[in-house]
Order: structure tokens, then sequence, then C-alpha cells
């Protein structure tokens, strides 16, 4: 099921916060819960998708994005990620999720985020994310200047660019051998 309650307090808290600028690192934080869990009692890897969620809704709501969205009559949508996973997440551990916005091109925003447990990270996230009209992607050009930060633009590190080149060339539909 998803987290309603978490995104509900995450929403709360990120409201009552200091505005953040597009490239800010932000923080929000929650507690692992027992249906969080899998078979092998630790955070389900699907789990932790869906928590990643929740930090980039903190992201757009400090950062102004979500009232344009509301605004704009826009959505949010994932193109794509890349996650790796390092260290267990068990039940009731405190978790500090991280988010930041690290690129983007004409289309897409490259968003990174991890999350923490006692300061180390557990996981890592790179989304391909986009904002969309219609069932149609907005041009991040469009959104920069709904935001009232017309010109603003953001290359993607090395690592991550090599990524979406990496990605680009992946054949869709998929095909199997």
């Amino acid at each position: 099921m998803y987290p309603f309650a978490r995104m509900a307090t995450v929403l709360w808290k990120a409201r009552r916060a200091s505005a953040a600028q597009f490239t800010d690192v932000t923080t929000c934080s929650f507690y692992c819960h027992p249906w969080d869990m899998d078979h092998f009692i630790e955070m389900n890897n699907g789990r932790h998708l869906t928590l990643y969620d929740l930090g980039r809704f903190d992201l757009a709501v400090k950062t102004g994005l979500w009232d344009t969205l509301k605004k704009e009559k826009w959505g949010l949508v994932v193109a794509g990620s890349s996650v790796r996973f390092r260290k267990r997440i068990f039940a009731f551990q405190k978790i500090s999720m991280k988010t930041q916005l690290i690129g983007m091109d004409h289309r897409w925003f490259y968003i990174q985020q991890s999350m923490e447990v006692n300061g180390e990270p557990c996981s890592s996230a790179l989304f391909r994310t986009g904002v969309t009209e219609k069932g149609r992607t907005v041009l991040t050009e469009r959104v920069s200047k709904a935001m009232d930060q017309e010109g603003f633009t953001l290359t993607p590190p090395e690592w991550a660019q090599a990524w979406v080149d990496a990605d680009n060339t992946r054949p869709w539909p998929p095909e199997y051998l």
C-alpha cells in the first residue's frame, strides 16, 4: 500500500520548512515500519523506490515547484532510475533521505537521492524525472520560466550524463534474446 500518511507528514513538514533553491540538498526523515519489510527482515527494494517519491515531493514543495504544478495543472513522472543498495535497513531504524537536482536537459530533470541510517548511506538512486501536461512532457525551459527561473540550466555531472547516454542506447520496446 502507498504510504499516504507518511506522504502527508512529509508534505506538511516541507510546507513549514525554509524555501530551497533548485540545487539545494533537501532532507526529510521517517522510520522504517514493519510493513516496509521483505522476507529477509529488511526494507524491501520496491519500498525504497516508493519512499524515494517522498523525497522528491519534499524537494518540489521546498523549491516552489509544487505550487507551480498546481497552478499550471501539471503532473510529475519518473522516466528512468538506477538504484544502488549497499546497507540493509531494518524495522524501526530512522532514515534520513537526501534529495538534490543534479542536472537537466531540454526534457528531463535528473535527481539524486540517498537514504542514510546513523549518517551511513544505505541506498542511492538517480532518477530521470519530468513534468507532464495532458500526457506529454513539458520542456524544462518552460518549467523554469513558470517558476520565475527563466534561463536556469544545470548540466548533469559526467557520471550522470554517462548513465543518460548509456540508457539512450537501450532498445525500446524491449528486445529479448
